[in-house]
């Protein structure tokens, strides 16, 4: 929504600063995209008078002139064919930036002559593209500024132009008159009042219009009258201006007139020729098929449903939308019927969306106008074209009535400064609602026509505290509930996000934050992409699916950040992954991905790509600092996507999983386009089990100041037997005693034969209560090769 500062000054009476409003109307909800204020960049011009000018010696076409400044007189050299004496000139002196040029002017010489300045023209300046000469001005005093000249004699070139984003829920501020109501408001000013003085006709209107029944809810009324005798030339240079100011090209007074209230009113009209109509106009809804060439010169189809004005030969507009070019307005127009009718939103919002047409009536339409003010919109429109086209108006012809949306919310001052949190007195809060069109009946705010998005007490609320300024908040903590120490805010869970995340951060990876949604290609690579889990109303084919896992949102960032020459990756992410659509059905995950190396290259010039050890020794990390046990064991088993031999599982026990690392399948790369191998790890948090003890406590620390004893096995296994399976088993031979179990050799062949292999291990054992003697060491690894035969059928290698 664009405006002059004059254009919002005919309707407040404000001698607020520029930069007042600016900040007032952002403040207002109204937020200031843009400002083009003239005045800015010509504010260092000042008013000159040429004194003398002569002939350059050296130059045909230069003149040498002197011209009186208020720095003294000048001598600047000029080659406009108007330089002459005694012409009152604008003068940019050395160190003014001339716009138009992109120039800053500097003492220079032409032609061996010094020149200290530069008189400009209107194109220089911006202000035109009129360069066949310099600036002549009818006035002025030498020294004065140029842009004060110009805000007296010619102010259109100094108007600032404001643009603000206006959100759907404020269809009352597209008009001028509605932003100059919220300035008053805040205090900025007094809304001036405009009388509207109803406009006789001087005979019955020929053109009658009648609407179908089954348009009524479409069309509630429709208003117009004939003006005949009207001279439809270019429109007076201040509406031209205006127009012109905010993008609109001025194209006859009718058609300016109609665009004019339509930013100054919210009040989209309509012209027809009645030269060019044949009979009286129908409001109906259209069967289907029927064709119009509109105003934007391009040829329409109407579907059934459609609403659509028609004369005798069928639809001449676009109801509410665009006119057509049939019974368009042009200089040879002499009768013309004005249009003044309130359609409903949601039918025009349809209507627009299918025939795929802008327009500023539609902008305005789909979002809601003042119903009541369809009658005054024709009055003041009628009154202009009189003033601007001559001509004599007939009566006014009114089909249907003006919809009832009279409608009233109690005003509870109270929980009005409950709600913002302000000391908002109650005569404030009834005089912003007064100001604001709100008629107090008791407690009772009846809401004004215009104010379609006001639908509750709630609405209110806002109100009162969009006026008094959010701005004068203070914060204020919130009263204990409770006295003594507060509880703790963050759950368990919560706690275990956090400490995830932090580790992670420590660890030298970055977070990632991507969409819960993601292609159906990426979702199947992961276990997912089926029905279950595929959203309704996407909001483009790449999430039409929830996501499985986090990986595949780490996979896609991180094939974007090689695509832009970023090779060594680290990512993780905490977030929730979905295996179905009830609720419940969802699932937090810590998911990490190691790309690339794990460095630059050394003094050396060696660096070594990340491989599956960092991704454990990371996940090993993340699940200590969420309490995970420290006893854990390395299975094998993971899902496809995973590289077959080349990953682990972190378990408390068979079925109990907590987290799984490794090396990521070639094929999910290739179709991921990642680029060298990738590592990741995947840990459930919701699987650790939550510590049996609450308390901030800790345990007494225990010391053992035994001497630790460790024995070597090596056993004869079968070639498929896991390692895991015979360390847990050597473990469990005494779960007291025994403190670590850990693998140091493999051989294969030998005179092992075919299908065997040797593992060696070793045991360490810490005693608790005497010191170990070598019967007891006896007897423990006798336990040892028992539990190892029993569960792997292995046998000490002799």
């Amino acid at each position: 929504m664009k405006f002059t500062l004059s254009w919002l000054k005919d309707h407040l009476d404000t001698d607020a600063s520029l930069d007042e409003i600016l900040y007032a109307l952002t403040d207002l909800g109204l937020e200031v995209e843009e400002v083009t204020n003239p005045a800015a960049r010509l504010s260092d011009f000042t008013l000159g008078k040429v004194v003398h000018a002569e002939q350059h010696p050296d130059a045909d076409r230069l003149r040498v002139c002197k011209v009186a400044t208020d720095e003294g007189e000048l001598q600047i050299i000029c080659g406009a064919p108007n330089a002459r004496e005694g012409i009152t000139v604008v003068v940019a002196k050395p160190g003014v930036y001339v716009p138009g040029i992109d120039t800053t002017i500097a003492v220079g010489k032409i032609r061996g002559i010094e020149s200290f300045g530069m008189m400009a023209s209107e194109r220089e300046m911006e202000l035109s593209e009129e360069h066949d000469g310099i600036i002549e001005l009818p006035s002025g005093e030498v020294g004065d500024r140029f842009i004060d000249w110009l805000a007296e004699n010619d102010p259109a070139k100094v108007d600032p132009v404001i643009e603000i984003a206006i959100t759907p829920n404020r269809p009352d501020a597209l008009g001028i008159e509605g932003i100059a109501r919220d300035l008053a408001a805040r205090g900025l000013g007094s809304l001036k009042q405009h009388d509207i003085v109803p406009v006789p006709g001087d005979f019955p209107c020929p053109v009658s219009v009648t609407i179908d029944e089954d348009s009524l809810d479409g069309c509630p009324v429709f208003a117009g009258r004939v003006i005949r005798g009207v001279k439809n030339g270019p429109s007076p240079q201040w509406l031209q201006d205006r127009l012109r100011a905010i993008g609109l090209r001025p194209i006859s007074a009718l058609v300016d007139i109609t665009n004019y209230f339509t930013y100054d009113r919210n009040r989209p009209l309509h012209v027809f020729d009645v030269a060019k109509m044949n009979g009286d106009l129908r409001v109906h809804r259209a069967a289907g098929g029927e064709t119009l060439t509109a105003l934007d010169d391009k040829d329409y189809t109407f579907a059934p449903g459609m609403m659509a004005i028609s004369d005798d030969t069928g639809p001449e507009s676009i109801a509410g939308i665009m006119g057509g070019t049939a019974t368009g307005v042009t200089e040879e127009t002499v009768d013309v019927f004005v249009e003044s009718a309130f359609w409903d939103h949601v039918q025009i919002a349809l209507t627009g969306r299918a025939l795929k047409i802008n327009s500023d009536a539609r902008y305005r339409f789909e979002r809601g106008i003042d119903p009541e003010f369809t009658l005054n919109g024709l009055e003041l429109a009628t009154q202009m074209i009189l003033d601007l086209c001559g001509g004599e108006p007939s009566e006014v012809v009114v089909a249907g009535t003006v919809p009832d949306h009279s409608r009233a919310y109690r005003l509870d001052a109270a929980r009005v400064q409950s709600l913002v949190g302000m000391d908002i007195p109650e005569a404030v809060q009834r005089d912003t609602l007064t100001k604001l069109g709100f008629r107090l009946d008791g407690d009772m705010a009846q809401v004004p026509s215009w104010r379609p998005d006001v639908q509750g007490e709630a609405d209110l609320v806002e109100e009162v505290a969009r006026i008094a300024s959010l701005t004068g908040l203070q914060g204020r903590p919130l009263p204990r509930l409770t006295a003594g120490i507060p509880k703790p805010v963050m759950t368990a869970r919560q706690r275990r996000g956090q400490a995830a995340r932090r580790t992670c951060a420590s660890l030298g990876y970055n977070e990632c934050v991507s969409y819960s949604f993601i292609d159906q290609a990426s979702a199947a690579l992961f276990g997912g992409g089926d029905d279950a889990t595929m959203l309704e109303n996407p909001i483009s084919s790449e999430m039409s699916h929830m996501r499985p896992a986090l990986l595949p949102g780490l996979l896609q960032a991180a094939a974007r950040n090689q695509a832009r020459g970023f090779m060594d990756l680290a990512l993780f992410e905490v977030g929730p992954a979905f295996h179905g659509s009830e609720p419940g059905e969802q699932h937090t995950l810590i998911s990490g991905l190691l790309v690339g190396r794990t460095g630059p290259k050394d003094v050396h010039g060696a660096s070594r790509p990340v491989d599956l050890y960092d991704v454990k020794a990371d996940a090993e990390a993340i699940l200590a600092a969420i309490g995970a046990p420290a006893k854990v064991q390395i299975r094998r088993g993971a899902r496809e996507w995973w590289h077959p031999g080349r990953h682990g599982q972190i378990c408390l026990g068979p079925k109990k999983v907590l987290g799984v690392f490794g090396e990521l399948h070639p094929k999910v790369l290739a179709a991921m386009d990642i680029k060298g191998p990738a590592m990741g790890f995947t840990i459930w948090p919701d699987e650790v089990p939550m510590p049996r003890k609450t308390g901030a406590t800790r345990a007494a620390l225990e010391l053992r100041d035994l001497q630790t004893v460790e024995r070597d096995f090596a056993f004869v296994v079968d070639a498929d037997v896991d390692a895991l399976n015979l360390v847990n088993a050597a473990a469990g031979a005494d779960k007291a005693l025994i403190e670590d179990v850990r693998v140091f050799d493999e051989f294969i062949g030998g005179n092992l034969g075919a299908g065997k292999k040797s593992l060696a291990v070793t045991v360490r054992l810490q005693p608790s209560q005497a010191t170990l003697k070598e019967a007891d060491i006896e007897a423990v690894s006798a336990k040892i090769v028992d539990k190892v035969a029993k569960a792997t059928g292995g046998v000490l290698r002799g």
